[in-house]
C-alpha cells in the first residue's frame, strides 16, 4: 500500500494591521517646554475694583425742636455752603427771644436803680449817715443787678441762637442726600428726625487700595505695616465701567488703621479729583497703580501660570524630569506678557510653559 504524501502548503499571514499599540505608546509622557523662574527689573502694576466714596460727609441735625416749615432742595442736587435747605417753625423761639429782650430791659432798669442807691450811699456811710450794714446792703443789691443783667444777656443770647437754628443751612458744599421728614413733622434732638439728611462731599472721591498682606510685605520691603505708605503707590489711574479712562491722576491719602481680617488685605486709600462731578458716589471703578519702587523682581511666563477660582500656580519641573503642583502668588503682567512671581517660586527653578490641564502630581514628562 502506497502511502500519499500531501504537501502541505504553509501561507504566512501578516496581521500587522491588526496589532494593538502596546501599552507604552498608550502611555507615552506628555511634553513640555520648561522655562526658566528669571529676575527682571520691573515695577509691579496692579489693578483693583473699588466703589468710590465720598471724601467726606456732613450730617444734617436740627439743633432746636419743631415743626419743619419748609424743605428747600431736591434729592440729589448740588448744594452750595450756607445754602438754606430747611426752615423750622419759630413762632416759639421767636417768643422766647422777646421775651428775653423784655427781662433783659428789665433787669437793666433795675441795675440803674441799684447803682444810683449805690452811689448815693457811699457818701453817706463817709460821713457815718448810714451804717456800714446799710452801705454793705446798697452794694450787695448793686452787684446782684450787675449779675442779673449779665444773665439777662446770656439768656438773650441764647433765644437769638434759638431763632437762628430754625433756619438750617449746608454746612459744606457738595451732593444732598434724600430726607425722609416732610414739611409738617416735629424734628429735632430727641425725635424720629433727629437726623434730617446728609451732604456728601464729591469734591474728592476715594477708592480703596486692598493689597494682600503678603503682596504688601514683599513690594514694600517691610516686615511690618506702616501707616504711612505715601512712597508706596505712583501712576495711580482711574479707569470707568466702561474702559474709559479718567482723565485726572489719583494720590495716596492715607492708609485704613485695621487689616481687613477677612479677606488678610492692608487698604490704602487713594483720591481723585472730581471739578466737574463725573464720578458719582458709590459708582465702581477700576484702579491701577504703580506698588514699590523699580527692583528686581521673579517672572514667568504668562502661559505657565494656571489661574483656577482666584487661586495662581505653576507645574515646577525637578532635575528627573518629574513636575509638582505648586500655588504662587502673582503681581503685574509685564511688557513682554511675563507674569511678575511675588512668592512661590526661586530664580533657577524651571516651569512647564505648557500642558497644565493634563499635568498630575509626581508624574514623568518628556522635555523639549
Amino acid at each position: 500500500m502506497k502511502t500519499k504524501v500531501i504537501p502541505l502548503l504553509i501561507i504566512p499571514i501578516f496581521i500587522g494591521s491588526c496589532i494593538r499599540p502596546s501599552k507604552q505608546s498608550i502611555h507615552e509622557p506628555i511634553v513640555v517646554e520648561p522655562v526658566a523662574v528669571t529676575v527682571e527689573n520691573v515695577v509691579a502694576r496692579q489693578s483693583f475694583i473699588s466703589s468710590l466714596s465720598p471724601n467726606y460727609i456732613a450730617i444734617v441735625q436740627p439743633r432746636v425742636a419743631g415743626y419743619l416749615s419748609a424743605k428747600m432742595f431736591e434729592n440729589g442736587m448740588p448744594v452750595k455752603r450756607g445754602q438754606t435747605i430747611f426752615k423750622i417753625d419759630n413762632r416759639r423761639q421767636r417768643a422766647d427771644m422777646l421775651a428775653a429782650k423784655a427781662a433783659l430791659e428789665s433787669a437793666r432798669a433795675q441795675a440803674v436803680e441799684a447803682a444810683n442807691n449805690y452811689n448815693r450811699a457811699v457818701p453817706l456811710a463817709a460821713i457815718d449817715a448810714i451804717s456800714q450794714a446799710q452801705l454793705d446792703q446798697y452794694t450787695a443789691q448793686y452787684r446782684a443787678a450787675q449779675a442779673t443783667v449779665q444773665s439777662a444777656e446770656q439768656n438773650l443770647r441764647n433765644a437769638e441762637l434759638e431763632v437762628e437754628y430754625t433756619t438750617i443751612n449746608a454746612s459744606i458744599n457738595g451732593v444732598i442726600s434724600t430726607s425722609e421728614a416732610y414739611v409738617g413733622d416735629y424734628v429735632g434732638p430727641g425725635t424720629k428726625f433727629a437726623t434730617l439728611t446728609k451732604i456728601e462731599n464729591i469734591d474728592t472721591l476715594c477708592a480703596d487700595v486692598a493689597i494682600p498682606v503678603s503682596q504688601y510685605l514683599a513690594l514694600s520691603g517691610r516686615k511690618s505695616f506702616s501707616y504711612n505708605n505715601r512712597d508706596l503707590l505712583s501712576d495711580i489711574e482711574l479707569y470707568l465701567a466702561d474702559g474709559t479712562k479718567y482723565p485726572f491722576g489719583g494720590s495716596y491719602s492715607f492708609t485704613k488703621s485695621a487689616v481687613a481680617s477677612t479677606e488678610g488685605t492692608i487698604v490704602l486709600v487713594v483720591t481723585f479729583p472730581n471739578p466737574d462731578y463725573l464720578l458719582k458716589s458709590g459708582q465702581f471703578a477700576r484702579v491701577k497703580t504703580n506698588i514699590g519702587s523699580v527692583h528686581p523682581q521673579l517672572s514667568v511666563p504668562a502661559s505657565a501660570v494656571n489661574e483656577i477660582q482666584g487661586v495662581n500656580s505653576v507645574w515646577v519641573v525637578d532635575k528627573d524630569s518629574t513636575v509638582h503642583y505648586r500655588q504662587i502668588a502673582v503681581g503685574e503682567l509685564t511688557a513682554d506678557n511675563r507674569r511678575v512671581v511675588l512668592t512661590g517660586l526661586q530664580a533657577g527653578e524651571k516651569v512647564a510653559r505648557n500642558g497644565g490641564a493634563k499635568l498630575s502630581n509626581g508624574q514623568r514628562v518628556k522635555l523639549l
